[in-house]
Protein backbone atom coordinates (compact mmCIF):
# COMPACT_ATOMS: atom_id res chain seq x y z
CA UNK A 1 0.00 0.00 0.00
CA UNK A 2 2.75 2.61 0.51
CA UNK A 3 4.21 1.55 -2.43
CA UNK A 4 0.90 3.24 -4.61
CA UNK A 5 1.08 6.37 -2.29
CA UNK A 6 3.31 8.53 -3.98
CA UNK A 7 1.79 7.43 -7.29
CA UNK A 8 -1.62 8.42 -6.62
CA UNK A 9 -0.62 11.67 -5.10
CA UNK A 10 1.28 12.00 -8.47
CA UNK A 11 -1.91 10.95 -10.56
CA UNK A 12 -3.94 13.17 -8.10
CA UNK A 13 -1.89 16.25 -8.71
CA UNK A 14 -1.96 15.77 -12.78
CA UNK A 15 -5.43 15.28 -12.67
CA UNK A 16 -5.89 18.61 -10.68
CA UNK A 17 -3.64 20.57 -12.84
CA UNK A 18 -5.10 18.81 -16.04
CA UNK A 19 -9.11 20.37 -14.75
CA UNK A 20 -7.52 23.70 -13.54
CA UNK A 21 -6.44 24.39 -17.85
CA UNK A 22 -9.92 22.50 -18.96
CA UNK A 23 -11.67 24.05 -16.65
CA UNK A 24 -10.39 27.80 -15.60
CA UNK A 25 -7.44 28.76 -17.60
CA UNK A 26 -9.54 31.65 -19.11
CA UNK A 27 -9.85 35.51 -18.19
CA UNK A 28 -9.42 36.34 -14.63
CA UNK A 29 -7.93 33.26 -13.30
CA UNK A 30 -5.74 33.18 -16.51
CA UNK A 31 -1.98 32.53 -15.69
CA UNK A 32 -0.85 32.90 -19.57
CA UNK A 33 -1.96 35.46 -21.43
CA UNK A 34 -3.53 35.95 -24.85
CA UNK A 35 -6.10 32.36 -25.94
CA UNK A 36 -3.43 29.95 -26.68
CA UNK A 37 -4.31 27.55 -23.98
CA UNK A 38 -7.88 28.00 -24.38
CA UNK A 39 -7.84 26.89 -27.80
CA UNK A 40 -5.58 23.59 -27.11
CA UNK A 41 -8.44 22.51 -24.49
CA UNK A 42 -11.96 23.78 -26.11
CA UNK A 43 -13.48 20.74 -26.83
CA UNK A 44 -12.33 19.27 -23.76
CA UNK A 45 -14.40 22.08 -21.77
CA UNK A 46 -17.71 21.30 -24.12
CA UNK A 47 -17.11 17.32 -23.64
CA UNK A 48 -16.93 18.10 -20.07
CA UNK A 49 -19.67 20.71 -19.70
CA UNK A 50 -17.83 23.40 -19.06
CA UNK A 51 -19.06 26.51 -20.71
CA UNK A 52 -16.82 29.04 -22.04
CA UNK A 53 -18.33 31.49 -24.37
Amino acid sequence: MRAVLPWAFFVGLLALIALYFVGAEQGATSLFAGSDVHEWVHDGRHLLGFPCH
